[in-house]
């Protein structure tokens, strides 16, 4: 993983322009038709112009990423490229094919890109130097967020519904969760996926749902809880079911997250031998608690809610309210008793681990990471498993690593839920028509990850044996998408780039119509990763 970022160098070359430098820097990812456009732009020549590349001495450079690259002192110049053969017809017949190749490049070009997610990405920031949003188009998105705040206040600051699968009323009724859930086929895993669960190099998109819901019925079986808390192998089965059942359709806040982080859970467990620190109740509360902890996600996040006075947002005063309602739907699922894995757990032990897990699913607020941070590193150096205290802000640790842990994962593994997470924030966060730069999800990503690797490395610190398979990848990751940021900022130095980026036309206009964005863009505030 960390062999491949060199791949990203930037090329840089150097033009004459009418007697001045011109500085031009490029992705080695880029097609020779977007090195040809990058050309023309610094040379204040027409877009569509058939350009020659000539050095010093005359001779003629290809126009493609492995050109040589030259110094201040051997610059290259850019010339228009004409015939004396044929007339004004065969030039315009020529440019005609000439966009039409363009096009035709640029459709196979995308499709090709969505098959690999580091080149798409470049792709993506070549486009953003590159294009903007036309000056209409900028002052129709302006005059359609003025129609969302003036419709905002003619309705006198009414809350925003957030379209849960819970309807709260006002008269007090119970959540009712959906009981006609279908049954899922038994499966008999290999040898080899029990070991490969076991492990964070576990590939979790080569899964459908039943075959997860497999996977997690085995852990549960596996740890011992089954026996330990004598739950009903039948109610177990209905528990899951009921667990994928209300975990919505996200890009990123979907059922396979919930697997990503308890699969975490699970191989962290067996990779720092836990099952010899913890107890049966310890375990099962991490396990159920990252099986629960993102329950009935609606796919905005807890500042969405707040600004945009939801309902969620008005019934947890502010407070957590994601969180809040994934404990809620969470034992309004357990209370079912066809559902309810803890029914024969005695009522005072079934009342202290309602109350961990709670603990747990409120800790993975990212409101709440420096707290939880500064007092986990105040027991680490004295840590004691005895101690009650150190063993909950122990837990609370490693639910937060499990559910921010894709980047420790393979590189082929961790980069699809790039893309489900800038796909979620497109669909939340519409302060970014505003912004209308990618570089601010970039920078969100790059803070997320440094989050992430900060919490792998304290638990280092406790725990060495998670070095080479956790933080290694982790460090990898976190460098990748450093020296991404870097070529940004170095592409933004090399040319006058348009302050928005043509590809977010299409999201931008398109979450105008949305019903999702009926809401102001002061009450959307600045996203958080996960």
């Amino acid at each position: 993983m960390g062999s491949s970022s060199s791949s990203y160098a930037p090329k840089t070359i150097y033009l004459d322009v009418d007697g001045k430098v011109q500085r031009v820097i490029f992705s080695p990812h880029c097609s020779p038709c977007d090195i040809k456009e990058l050309l023309c732009s610094s040379s204040n020549i027409a877009r569509n112009t058939a350009i020659l590349l000539i050095d010093s001495e005359g001779a003629m450079i290809s126009i493609d990423p492995t050109m040589p690259a030259n110094t201040p002192n051997n610059l290259y110049k850019v010339m228009p490229h004409s015939t004396n053969q044929g007339g004004e017809k065969e030039d315009m017949f020529q440019n005609v094919l000439s966009q039409v190749a363009e096009q035709f490049s640029r459709a196979f070009r995308i499709n090709e890109l969505k098959t690999e997610v580091t080149n798409r990405l470049a792709m993506l920031e070549k486009r953003v130097e590159l294009e903007g949003l036309k000056v209409v188009e900028i002052e129709k998105c302006k005059n359609d967020l003025k129609k969302l705040r003036d419709e905002m206040t003619s309705r006198g600051g009414v809350r925003v519904n957030c379209n849960c699968k819970y309807n709260f009323t006002d008269d007090g009724k119970k959540l009712s969760p959906r009981r006609d859930v279908p049954s899922y086929p038994k499966y008999t895993l290999s040898q080899e996926t029990i070991e490969a669960l076991k492990k964070p190099t576990f590939d979790v998109w080569h899964w459908e749902h039943n075959e997860m819901l497999s996977c997690l019925e085995y852990m549960y079986h596996d740890l011992g809880l089954v026996k330990e808390f004598n739950i009903n192998p039948i109610t177990l089965k209905r528990w899951l079911l009921g667990i994928q059942e209300n975990y919505r359709d996200n890009p990123f806040h979907n059922f396979r997250h919930c697997f990503c982080v308890s699969q975490m859970m699970y191989g962290m467990i067996h990779l720092c031998n836990l099952q010899e620190r913890l107890t049966m109740t310890d375990m099962c509360i991490l396990m159920t608690a990252a099986m629960c902890h993102d329950l009935d996600h609606p796919g905005y996040n807890n500042t969405y809610q707040i600004n945009a006075r939801t309902e969620l947002a008005v019934r947890y005063n502010d407070i957590s309210p994601l969180e809040n309602h994934h404990c809620a739907v969470a034992f309004q699922i357990i209370s079912m008793p066809e559902c309810n894995i803890f029914a024969n757990v005695e009522p005072d032990s079934f009342k202290q681990i309602r109350q961990a897990i709670i603990t747990l699913i409120l800790a993975t607020d990212m409101a709440r990471h420096g707290e939880i941070l500064d007092s986990f590193k105040q027991k680490v150096d004295n840590f004691d498993f005895t101690n009650e205290e150190h063993v909950k802000c122990l837990k609370m640790v490693l639910i937060k690593c499990c559910d921010i842990s894709n980047e420790v994962r393979p590189t082929e593994v961790a980069e699809p839920w790039v893309d489900c997470l800038l796909e979620e924030y497109f669909i939340q966060v519409p302060q970014y028509m505003q912004l209308l730069l990618t570089s601010a999800l970039k920078m969100n990503m790059v803070k997320g990850l440094l989050l992430c690797f900060y919490y792998f490395e304290i638990y280092l610190y406790y725990h060495s044996k998670i070095e080479e398979i956790m933080v290694q990848p982790l460090r990898d990751s976190r460098d990748h998408y450093e020296e991404l940021k870097q070529i940004d900022d170095a592409m933004s130095e090399g040319s006058q780039a348009n302050p928005a980026p043509s590809f977010l036309k299409t999201e931008v206009f398109n979450c105008l119509g949305s019903p999702s964005t009926q809401f102001l863009k002061e009450s959307v505030g600045p996203p958080s990763v996960y």
